[in-house]
């Protein structure tokens, strides 16, 4: 069987972030329950599409999936797993903010069958966690991964940002040191740039000139400085933003670089199955009238964009893109395919290329992760 990743969206918040544009809104208890039960709904009408599937990873994602209630959660993964082949082992995810989930939900998610939570954490500076409109404070965080390991969880991500408003690199540095002090350390740290996007609070304030973030300089150091204090502490890079102990690496996250197929539930979701994208709309009360109904956008990968995405997506890992994979998968070099571009890339100190048996991988350098997106967008044919 082919494996397959799931993804659910719950776009609900207590509140939404100044920087987030993602969709997200605050709900209340009746919208969540219903939103729920179109969940189970679309994921019965859509099932029988990837039945001769595998899955290998589920990833309930948000919002904050955690404001829904324990039960709603049992029953969407119930439902997976009375629809579906789950692998054995496989990896279950679920976001959470501190402050949404108490000591007895912890129990219940770990009962239903969720074996990895990823918390939004974001700062451990209580001034800065209120300049980004979070709604916890660093000690409501502190009793929330407490109580996680107390319900039996032992593989956590922490998000957390750096570039923010007013932020200095003793700040960032102070945020690394103190998760650092955690014990049990987290498996997992996701270290993201803010990034000021449009239609969001923050944008507002950058336009009218009430913004003050890191300059450029700074910002870099805070990058090179999330490499070594986390390097130091036994997390490795595996991807562009991502750092793991040993074999903590997020599974379904790999996935999407490596372009497995995965199906997403909800509105907004998106989806890749058999080289052909697509995603559900994104208007709720449509969804809620009729769940298995809102596909939109689909786009049938043909052979140079799935080389495209090869390229662009995989060069995130560290590791970088394979080429015997990339001959297996497309029936061509991939230094015949893309041979100039390669080359000038590792001329000018952006890519290296390293030999290990019966392959060759192309990955970025230090300076390449600066400039990834210049070099990635190299590979796309035009």
């Amino acid at each position: 069987m082919k494996p397959i990743e799931l993804y659910f969206h719950i776009p609900f918040c207590v509140r939404k972030c100044l920087y987030c544009d993602f969709l997200s809104f605050p709900g209340e208890r009746r919208t969540i329950e219903a939103y729920m039960r179109a969940l189970c709904t679309e994921l019965e009408e859509r099932a029988d599409e990837y039945r001769e599937s595998l899955v290998s990873s589920v990833f309930i994602g948000g919002g904050t999936p955690s404001v829904a209630e324990p039960g709603l959660v049992e029953e969407l993964l119930k439902r997976v797993h009375t629809l579906f082949c789950v692998e054995d082992g496989a990896e279950i995810t679920l976001e959470m903010n501190p402050g949404t989930a108490d000591g007895e939900s912890m129990k219940r998610y770990r009962r239903a069958g969720i074996n990895r939570l990823s918390m939004g954490l974001q700062s451990a500076w209580d001034r800065e966690l209120k300049r980004l409109g979070r709604i916890h404070t660093f000690g409501e965080f502190l009793e929330c991964y407490a109580a996680a390991f107390s319900a039996g969880f032992d593989n956590i991500s922490l998000d957390l940002m750096f570039g923010l408003p007013g932020q200095t690199q003793e700040d960032w540095r102070g945020t690394l040191k103190r998760v650092l002090a955690l014990r049990p350390l987290p498996a997992h740290i996701s270290a993201y740039s803010l990034i000021v996007e449009e239609g969001t609070p923050f944008y507002a304030l950058q336009e009218q000139g009430k913004l003050s973030l890191p300059e450029e300089d700074c910002e870099r150091q805070m990058y090179a400085d999330t490499e070594k204090i986390l390097g130091s502490a036994g997390f490795f890079r595996y991807e562009i933003s991502n750092y793991a102990r040993e074999g903590y690496e997020c599974r379904h996250n790999c996935g999407y670089w490596q372009r497995r197929d995965y199906i997403g539930f909800g509105i907004g979701a998106a989806s890749l199955f058999q080289n052909t994208r697509f995603r559900n709309g994104s208007d709720l009360q449509e969804y809620l009238r009729s769940p298995g109904a809102l596909r939109e956008a689909e786009e049938v990968l043909d052979k140079r964009a799935q080389m495209e995405e090869f390229m662009f997506l995989g060069l995130r890992m560290m590791r970088g893109v394979s080429g015997r994979v990339f001959r297996e998968t497309f029936g061509e070099g991939l230094e015949a395919v893309y041979g100039d571009i390669l080359s000038r890339n590792e001329r000018d100190g952006l890519l290296y290329r390293r030999e290990e048996p019966g392959d060759v991988f192309w990955a970025l350098t230090v300076r390449g992760i600066d400039v990834s997106n210049y070099v990635m967008s190299q590979f796309l044919f035009g």
